[in-house]
């Protein structure tokens, strides 16, 4: 098994209360999973993100693990 080095982790993100993450992404983008309202945060943004942008944050990031 093997494992792929994605980036330095910001120190800017920490675990925010209530919420599940920091998740890092291949692009760069750090969210959080908020299990109440069932959505992904942005804390950059102050928004919570749609879940298609969600979805494809994910099919990136399982290509990029996939090579």
């Amino acid at each position: 098994m093997g494992f792929r080095v994605l980036g330095q982790r910001d120190s800017r993100f920490q675990p925010i209360k209530g919420l599940e993450g920091p998740f890092y992404f291949a692009n760069g983008r750090v969210l959080y999973y908020d299990p109440k309202a069932g959505e992904y945060y942005d804390s950059t943004t102050d928004f919570y993100v749609p879940r298609e942008e969600v979805d494809q944050l994910h099919t990136e990031l399982a290509q990029l693990l996939s090579k």
